[in-house]
């Protein structure tokens, strides 16, 4: 399997990345991004990229990937609707129509998020973005799409977000982790099960378009065990 990734340095995309090099399936992993994620590995191959609304000058290097699997995403936290929208929506649309150009066959697979608005018409701005997006890309000639919406995602194997005050609110909540995952299972996950869950739809499709987070759970559960 080949896999294009978009994110590989932030918090999920680097969960994704590690599940892709320890699955025996993928044999390439192709990460785009404006830097380089620092790891090397016989799988991995990367592309530096800067202009992510212009994909023409590396449409030729994305034909004919199996999958792939779109992680990056910002906080709508201080940021107005034009400029969240710009990097939610141009960017992924940007993206996704040269890989529907270039990879009909390809399962695309986005990170949104646990409470987007599907109708587009809520008072939540990154809701109704979010939900734009995943109609867009529900819309493309893809041979399968699905948007994932995980709610509250613990990182694990020493993944750390980018983001310092992100990294302070995970460091807290880490050893309650146990316990939400008990009270609060729907609403909490974790970078490996993201990561399983997505090599597992793309192998074995799912019912669903949209997947919440206890689907999430639910596939990596039944997922084939990785080597840690």
């Amino acid at each position: 399997m080949r896999i294009v990734l978009f994110g590989a340095t932030g918090m999920v995309g680097q969960g994704v990345l590690r599940e892709c090099l320890l699955d025996e399936g993928v044999t390439e992993v192709l990460s785009i991004g404006r830097a380089t994620t620092g790891q090397t590995h016989a799988k991995l191959r990367e592309l530096r990229h800067d202009d992510f609304l212009d994909f023409s000058t590396v449409a030729e290097q994305l034909k004919d990937y199996d999958a792939c699997f779109f992680c990056l995403g910002v906080s709508s936290a201080g940021m107005k609707e034009a400029a969240y929208r710009r990097i939610t929506f141009d960017m992924t649309l940007a993206a996704a129509r040269v890989l529907a150009e270039r990879s009909p066959n390809l399962t695309f697979i986005y990170v949104s998020g646990a409470g987007t608005d599907s109708t587009e018409r809520g008072r939540s701005m990154w809701a109704r973005v979010k939900g734009q997006t995943e109609n867009a890309l529900l819309a493309l000639p893809f041979k399968a799409a699905y948007m994932f919406r995980p709610g509250f995602i613990q990182p694990l194997h020493g993944i750390k977000s980018k983001t310092r005050l992100y990294r302070a609110i995970y460091a807290i909540f880490a050893p309650l982790y146990p316990f939400w995952k008990l009270v609060l299972p729907n609403f909490v996950t974790t970078t490996e099960n993201v990561g399983r869950a997505m090599l597992s739809v793309v192998r074995n499709g799912y019912a669903n378009r949209v997947v919440e987070n206890r689907d999430i759970n639910a596939i990596a559960s039944s997922a084939p065990s990785l080597p840690s």
